[in-house]
């Protein structure tokens, strides 16, 4: 669950992570799995994404992929170091270890992947103290609305 400590950044992650369900409904509308992503520095969005596996037939264009490369080309920088990245759906592995080579400070997410989560549901690579960068994870920010739009997805799919 949330584990913010103000009400006023309780407002901040609400405001910033209705905008990644914005591009979870984007990808959800396209027939793509329901994520999406955007990344913050200094309360401004510098990326956005929301997932294209199926459009560009690439597996690695996951929400978090597409807006932490938007976010490094859009401050010139391949360290996000002071930046925020809110996700409808906890980061799988492949985007967790981008998370932690771009070194993002923080990572906001709804809904829980226990299959393949690994900012602490089912691995731990985000926040992991073995690796050279550790992000900072606060998850359960919207995670109904998350969930509803994910469970949706794949029951109009079966």
């Amino acid at each position: 669950m949330f584990n913010g400590d103000h009400k006023g950044e309780l407002n901040l992650h609400y405001n910033f992570m209705r905008q990644a369900l914005q591009l979870a409904e984007k990808a959800f509308d396209e027939g793509e799995v329901p994520v999406g992503a955007i990344v913050v520095h200094e309360g401004r969005i510098v990326g956005k994404g929301y997932n294209q596996v199926e459009m560009l037939n690439d597996p690695t264009a996951h929400a978090e992929m597409i807006a932490i490369s938007s976010a490094c080309s859009t401050l010139q920088n391949k360290y996000l170091q002071e930046c925020t990245l809110y996700v409808t759906l906890e980061p799988c592995p492949m985007c967790s270890g981008a998370i932690v080579w771009s070194k993002i400070k923080r990572v906001v997410f709804g809904a829980l992947d226990e299959k393949a989560g690994s900012c602490g549901s089912t691995f731990n690579i985000a926040s992991n103290k073995i690796l050279n960068h550790q992000a900072e994870i606060i998850h359960g920010v919207m995670e109904h609305d998350a969930e509803f739009l994910l469970k949706k997805f794949f029951s109009d799919k079966r």
